[in-house]
C-alpha cells in the first residue's frame, strides 16, 4: 500500500523566469515594432548620402535572413508601410534565388504588358537583368521617389504574373501568378497611399 502523496507547494517563479518559459508575445508590440522598424528603416536610408550605406539597407536580407524580415513585417496588412516593404524585400529576394524563374516568367509576360514593361525597365529581359532592376527598385525606395520605386515593383510584377500565366502548368502555378497579380495591385496601392500620406 503507498502513502498518499502530499500536495506541492507553489513555485513562485520571477517574470524573467516566465518570459523564458516562453510566454506568448504581445501582439501590440509586435505591431509597433513592425511599423517603428519599418519607419525607421526608411527613414535611415532616405537620409543616408553614401552609397554603401543604400547598398548595406538593399541587401540587408543577405546579412540577417529573410526570416527575420518576415517575422517583423510579414503579417501587417499589405497597405502599410511594412506591407510595402516587406514586398520589396520579397520581390528583390526572389529575383536573387531563382533569376532564370524570374527572367522566363518575365520574358514570356512582355507581350501581354508592354506599358508595365515600359516601366519596370527589364531590357533585354535575362537573369541578371531581372537582378539589377530589383535592386534598383530597393534602392530608388532609398534615394528616390518612394512611390515611384512602389509603381515600378508593381509594373514588374505585373509582366511577371502574365508570363507565369502562360508558361503555367497545373492549377498551382495559376494559383501563384494570382497572387503575384495582388501583390502588383497592392504595390500600386500603396504607392497612391505614399503620395497622399496615408502610408504608416
Amino acid at each position: 500500500m503507498t502513502s498518499p502523496q502530499r500536495p506541492h507547494r507553489p513555485v513562485l517563479r520571477s517574470p524573467d523566469a516566465l518570459e523564458a518559459l516562453g510566454q506568448g508575445t504581445d501582439p501590440i508590440a509586435q505591431l509597433h515594432a513592425a511599423h517603428e522598424t519599418a519607419a525607421a528603416l526608411l527613414r535611415v536610408g532616405r537620409a543616408a548620402e553614401d552609397p554603401g550605406v543604400t547598398a548595406r539597407l538593399v541587401a540587408i536580407v543577405d546579412e540577417i535572413g529573410l526570416s527575420t524580415l518576415a517575422d517583423l513585417w510579414s503579417h501587417r496588412p499589405a497597405a502599410t508601410l511594412p506591407g510595402a516593404l516587406w514586398r520589396l524585400y520579397l520581390l528583390r529576394e526572389w529575383t536573387v534565388s531563382d533569376p532564370d524563374g524570374a527572367a522566363r516568367e518575365y520574358a514570356a509576360g512582355v507581350r501581354f504588358t508592354e506599358p508595365n514593361h515600359a516601366v519596370a525597365g527589364v531590357d533585354p529581359p535575362g537573369p541578371a537583368e531581372v537582378r539589377r532592376v530589383a535592386d534598383a527598385i530597393l534602392r530608388g525606395a532609398f534615394t528616390g521617389d518612394f512611390a515611384i520605386a512602389l509603381e515600378r515593383a508593381s509594373a514588374f510584377c505585373h509582366v511577371v504574373a502574365s508570363g507565369r500565366a502562360e508558361v503555367a502548368r497545373g492549377r498551382s502555378e495559376l494559383d501563384r501568378a494570382v497572387k503575384l497579380q495582388d501583390m502588383a495591385h497592392d504595390l500600386a496601392e500603396n504607392a497612391r497611399l505614399w503620395r497622399s500620406g496615408d502610408l504608416t
